[in-house]
């Protein structure tokens, strides 16, 4: 029975995690979907600076 109980936990879990991951999705594809192409480029610039990963 507690074999049972795990399981049944385990699978809401999973779900749990799917939901939140599938809201993340979506929220990033709503929010850069209305995001001026200049804003992202330089976000994105600015990331790669602060990272050190060299870009020109």
């Amino acid at each position: 029975m507690t074999t049972q109980a795990q399981t049944t936990s385990s699978a809401g879990s999973r779900l749990g995690a799917a939901v939140l991951v599938a809201a993340i999705g979506l929220t990033l594809m709503i929010v850069t979907g209305h995001v001026q192409a200049a804003t992202l480029h330089d976000a994105a610039h600015d990331m790669r600076h602060a990272t050190g990963f060299p870009c020109h």
